[in-house]
């Protein structure tokens, strides 16, 4: 066994893959990037540390991008769309945690979406905890977010940890503190650097 005794898995592009509801609203419900570039570069953000309630800072956003329907509507289209998990990935995840390893899920999530991952998506069934920004008050990458996760786990040595993520930016992050930080792009992928990491049995 290696010296790894934690992983961290990121959500989107990781645990969860599929179509993307920004592609969903451009193509069919004809909200481009360039309507909803404010709110997802603004507003939304603030949703993610939690520091936002969701339903409230976007249904100013709606009426103006021809949405006629309820906040509460958009946010379970949305989250339906975006709901399908990698099952492989959760399977392996499954393996690790029978050979003694620590799972966690750590993504930037509001928190309406991080309620639907943890009970209608179920990630919490696969991982020993769901880590998400909204309750960490802060986002990847900044580097407290990792710290906090440390902070949290009480682990001392980042060395110890590994993490996946779908974004250069986040897995750059990571390894500036020593955490054994990737770049996810496959299955296949993470099954060869597991397997180089003595973690695929």
């Amino acid at each position: 066994m290696d010296t790894i005794q934690t992983i961290l898995y990121d959500a989107d592009g990781v645990l969860v893959v599929g179509d993307s509801f920004k592609n969903h609203l451009e193509h069919d419900l004809h909200i481009t990037p360039s309507m909803t570039g404010e709110f997802f570069g603004g507003a939304f953000n603030d949703c993610l540390r939690g520091q936002a309630d969701l339903k409230t800072a976007i249904a100013p956003y709606l009426s103006r991008w021809g949405w006629r329907s309820s906040p509460a509507a958009f946010l379970d289209l949305w989250f339906d769309i975006e709901k399908q998990t990698n099952q492989q990935l959760l399977d392996h995840v499954q393996q690790l945690r029978k050979q003694g390893l620590k799972c966690y899920v750590a993504t930037n999530q509001e928190r309406y979406r991080t309620s639907y991952m943890k009970e209608f998506m179920m990630l919490e069934k696969y991982f020993d905890g769901i880590f998400a920004s909204n309750q960490l008050g802060v986002c990847k990458p900044d580097q407290v977010f990792f710290q906090t996760i440390l902070s949290q786990l009480q682990i001392t040595d980042p060395t110890t940890v590994m993490f996946w993520d779908d974004m250069q930016v986040n897995v750059d992050a990571a390894l500036s503190m020593n955490i054994d930080a990737h770049l996810y792009t496959s299955f296949d992928d993470y099954r060869k650097n597991m397997q180089k990491s003595n973690l695929l049995q």
